[in-house]
């Protein structure tokens, strides 16, 4: 059994803090589900919105499946399955903070179907990312440091 593509936005991590995370249901069409099972998609730049009481994804691009006659907008917006509680929460937050929610990732759960990973979010600063970068950076050296002197 061919193991499936798992679809991360690691850009995400990098421009946001994530505060809260919560697993939903997405609904897609037949030939999107073929495509994610290929690996031909991007959440890059992806966004979640509620309106009137529903979750929206926007701008998770899906490749066009090779051999579909049905023809879909590859960056429509896709519906979010999430419980009333939830939706009502993720609401109160991005209104009351002015936090973001922004998908993470995207997986096909141990039944086969497709999962969102989204997350609460708030920006970094500019000094944050640098800091972050800092971080690694040391660390880095640090672990190879440590890695010649086992080496001597």
């Amino acid at each position: 059994m061919e193991k499936s593509p798992r679809i991360e936005n690691k850009k995400a991590y990098h421009d946001y803090e994530i505060i809260e995370k919560t697993e939903a249901g997405i609904s897609l069409h037949g030939p999107e589900v073929k495509s994610i099972r290929q690996g031909s998609a991007n959440l890059r730049d992806s966004f979640v919105r509620i309106e009137k009481r529903e979750a929206f994804i926007y701008n998770f691009y899906i490749a066009p499946y090779q051999s579909s006659f049905e023809k879909t907008d590859p960056r429509r917006k896709k519906k979010l399955l999430l419980h009333k509680e939830q939706l009502r929460r993720l609401e109160r937050k991005t209104d009351e903070k002015g936090l973001t929610i922004v998908p993470l990732l995207m997986y096909f759960n141990k039944n086969g179907i497709i999962k969102a990973e989204i997350a609460l979010v708030k920006g970094k600063k500019m000094y944050d990312k640098r800091q972050v970068i800092k971080e690694r950076e040391e660390k880095r050296q640090i672990e190879k440091k440590m890695k010649n002197m086992g080496a001597k």
